[in-house]
């Protein structure tokens, strides 16, 4: 199995480059003062701030549905009663007449 991506240094100013191997477009870009001493990006505080943010964006409705959801699972025992009584009121109206 191949690998998907891969991680080239540009010779001329030292960037670090994670290339796609199959659509072959460069995925990401870290000039040298972004990397420490192990060759791994630098994450800022802001890094987090703004991926906390993403994902908080991104969640904010579920907890809206899923008491929707709740709710209507909570009530459907009475709306298949509820709906079961008219079919049968509607069953007996047709046998009298």
């Amino acid at each position: 199995m191949e690998a998907k991506q891969i991680e080239i240094a540009c010779p001329c100013c030292d960037s670090r480059l994670t290339i796609d191997v199959r659509s072959q477009k460069v995925l990401r870009h870290l000039r040298p003062e972004e990397l420490d001493a192990t060759g791994k990006p630098i994450v800022k505080d802001t890094d987090w701030n703004e991926a906390f943010d993403k994902v908080r964006g991104r969640s904010a409705g579920v907890g809206d549905k899923f008491d929707q959801a709740l709710n209507r699972e909570r009530t459907r025992s009475k709306d298949l009663d509820d709906l079961f009584d008219r079919a049968n009121d509607s069953l007996d109206d047709d046998e009298q007449d």
